[in-house]
């Protein structure tokens, strides 16, 4: 039985349609990332598999529950972490996650096993209160406050936005121990990079899903020649590459340019090129594409 089950679920809200025919499945024991943009629709979406929200029409299952039919029931299996810090700021460390314990019958001592890693990183600040908190330690507090009952899906709405880049590295950490416990995982992020670190994941855009599968292969169906360019003129060079008529797409990407090129079209004659337009200190060479290289492809090819 598959941990999340979708059938072409959709939701506008007037004139803007947020959810377009959305489906997959969630294997029991993964991590699946979903990854697009701000406003690509993962917070509707995650709403809606959390029983906050009915779709407009389609189907889900989470756990085997209906989202509809059965949703008392989900909202006891589930764990939540909303994108917004939504926890109670007057309240201290302890003071939260007592609350969210009694919610589900149960008590910190009882399953202190399954948030120790992540909850001893904050126990000593267990007597401040939660609005005081950094952004990672705040990021800590709700996850421990999500799992305390023992979730059999885990739904975290883009988790790691605006926290620093260890706490990111020690948040996906934490989720990887999770994984072990056999946890199902849902994670949205606007962030290209933790796609990799995911067992699936699910391309995200205007409301749809552009493509599933791990991250390898969708990396490994990748078709085109890409080259990164780098010259003296960042700004100029990005913009002779798009008028040339044997670049496909060019986009930023840190220091360098990615640019998708005809597989006829040769370095030399690209610096040629170049040259002529008045680039200096011309850097060319192959790379290996990644998932946001994949993302920015079908953005284009699929618009």
């Amino acid at each position: 039985m598959s941990a999340v089950s979708v059938k072409d679920i959709s939701k506008s809200f007037g004139s803007v349609q947020a959810l377009n025919n959305i489906s997959f499945e969630v294997p029991e024991g993964c991590i699946f990332g979903i990854i697009g943009p701000d406003g690509a629709g993962k917070t509707s979406l995650f709403r809606i598999l959390t029983t906050l929200m009915l779709p407009d029409k389609g189907d889900a299952f989470v756990d085997g529950s209906h989202i509809k039919n059965d949703y008392r029931l989900i909202r006891k299996k589930i764990g939540y972490m909303p994108g917004k810090f939504s926890l109670y700021q007057d309240l201290t460390v302890e003071e939260n996650l007592n609350f969210f314990a009694t919610l589900f019958n149960t008590t910190i001592e009882e399953n202190y096993y399954l948030i120790e890693d992540i909850y001893k990183q904050i126990e000593p600040f267990r007597k401040r209160r939660a609005g005081k908190l950094s952004g990672g330690m705040k990021q800590k507090l709700a996850l421990s406050c999500a799992l305390i009952h023992k979730p059999k899906v885990l739904f975290l709405d883009e988790p790691t936005t605006g926290v620093d880049p260890v706490s990111r590295k020690e948040f996906w950490e934490m989720l990887k121990k999770l994984k072990e416990q056999n946890i199902t995982i849902l994670v949205s992020t606007p962030y290209m990079d933790e796609a990799s670190l995911c067992d699936y994941i699910a391309l995200m855009r205007n409301g749809s899903f552009m493509q599933i599968d791990t991250p390898d292969n969708i990396v490994a169906r990748y078709s085109e020649t890409l080259w990164a360019v780098k010259g003296d003129a960042m700004f100029g060079l990005f913009n002779d590459l798009r008028s040339y008529n044997q670049v496909k797409t060019c986009f930023t990407f840190g220091d360098a340019l990615h640019a998708a090129v005809d597989k006829s079209l040769t370095m030399l004659d690209l610096r040629n090129y170049l040259e002529q337009k008045g680039h200096t200190n011309i850097n060319i060479q192959e790379i290996k594409p990644s998932i946001e290289d994949c993302f920015m492809l079908m953005t284009e090819t699929q618009a």
